[in-house]
């Protein structure tokens, strides 16, 4: 017997039949013994169009009105799923935020997570109660209802089952488990059974679009065992623990599941950064800060930064690249700061992808930099930038060689699967 929390997505909650099949999935993991919660998406595309509802209303809307409305969408698949397992003959009933009680910051629109009290919840479960929660959504100190950001119900799961002190947390999506890149690039990509936290991490953050960067991270910090599974399965479909998803785990624990685990875990592609270039910048000290203390400031995130070596007459040039969606914002601030900043011109590029590669196996292995670049150069690929960490190589490439890239480093790296 586990005690197990569950995520449901959007696309698992679009419309009636899709959440019938949801209480049915849920049903057995009751059935199976289990003490159960789970934690619901609005329906797909439900936040999109009340989002639209506030900007019609007011374009400089208050943004905690904004969470009030935004946060019904949850609010009503919670409710439906609850009937639909009453329906099936469950003990059920939904839990909103302030009832649990989530409580958060009063970072409107944008809150995070403090603390989640647990008592009522854990003696409901207990007692063979299913609790079916709104992700998303939580309570601020003033006691108004706050919403954690876009995608924040898998953090929502996540932060539950730290609270209930679940075996594990189960999230459900439109894929059945994390592959070692994209099965639509690739089609010999295979399913990983294990990935650590930190792959995973790493991972989210460069591209994949599996979980929520968010979500990973409070799991690591929590220790909380997370499994990526599909909930578009056959009605007859086996429970959830014997289904083959992928499971994220601790690096200590993996090491104990698989000894003989990859060197490299998986590749991501990322079409979202744009390229910066500032030329004949003085190379002097705080030429540098001028440049990202601005940006800093302004709450824009840069990822890769190369500095040229210094020429002759005491001048580098200094490439990065940011958001493709602060791309705009970036270029209006250095211009401002021009003459403070000292560069000659301003050269901008949205044309481009960064390929990632990650894998715990680099911390003790050698190579694996140089066998990007080497299979990268033998087809004629040219990176424009390079970033590293103890997990990770990432470079930036022209945008039309993405999937070439990717299929390149994945038979390089002996990934490809039957």
């Amino acid at each position: 017997m586990a005690r197990i929390v569950m995520k449901f997505g959007g696309t698992s909650m679009a419309g009636t039949e899709r959440i019938r099949r949801v209480a049915r999935i849920v049903q057995r993991q009751q059935a199976a013994g289990h003490e159960v919660a789970v934690v619901v998406s609005a329906m797909a595309g439900e936040t999109d169009r009340l989002v639209n509802f506030c900007r019609e209303a007011n374009p400089l809307y208050d943004p905690a009105e904004y969470d009030v409305v935004v946060a019904s969408g949850e609010q009503v698949t919670s409710g439906l799923l609850a009937m639909h397992l009453q329906a099936l003959g469950c003990k059920a009933r939904s839990w909103l935020g302030w009832q649990v009680p989530i409580k958060t910051d009063d970072a409107h629109a944008k809150a995070r997570i403090e603390d989640i009290d647990a008592d009522a919840l854990m003696a409901s479960m207990a007692s063979g109660e299913i609790a079916v929660i709104p992700g998303f959504q939580g309570v601020a100190p003033t006691g108004r209802v706050t919403t954690l950001g876009r995608g924040g119900s898998d953090t929502s799961a996540v932060a539950v089952a730290a609270a209930v002190k679940a075996d594990r947390c189960d999230i459900y999506t439109d894929v059945d488990g994390v592959y070692t890149t994209d099965p639509r690039i690739v089609a010999k990509a295979r399913k990983l059974k294990n990935v650590t936290y930190e792959e995973m991490l790493e991972l989210a953050s460069v591209g994949s679009k599996v979980l929520q960067t968010r979500s990973v991270s409070l799991a690591m910090k929590e220790r909380v065992r997370v499994q990526v599974l599909s909930s578009f399965i056959d009605d007859d479909a086996p429970a959830a623990d014997t289904i083959p998803g992928t499971m994220i785990v601790s690096d200590e624990e993996l090491e104990g599941l698989d000894m003989e685990r990859q060197l490299i875990t998986g590749i991501a592609a990322d079409k979202n950064e744009a390229k910066i270039t500032l030329t004949r910048i003085a190379d002097r000290p705080g030429a540098v800060a001028a440049i990202f203390g601005p940006l800093a400031a302004a709450n824009i995130n840069v990822d890769m930064i190369i500095q040229n070596i210094a020429k002759d007459r005491g001048e580098t040039d200094v490439t990065f690249t940011v958001p493709i969606s602060d791309l705009a914002r970036t270029q209006a601030l250095l211009e401002e700061r021009k003459d403070t900043i000292g560069y000659y011109r301003m050269l901008a590029n949205s044309k481009v992808a960064k390929i990632t590669v990650v894998g715990v196996g680099m911390r003790s292995h050698a190579g694996v930099a140089a066998t990007m670049f080497r299979a990268l150069a033998d087809r004629g690929i040219n990176i424009q930038a390079i970033t590293t960490s103890e997990i990770k190589v990432s470079v930036l490439i022209d945008e039309d060689e993405t999937e070439l890239a990717v299929r390149v480093l994945h038979t390089a790296y002996e990934m490809d699967g039957e």
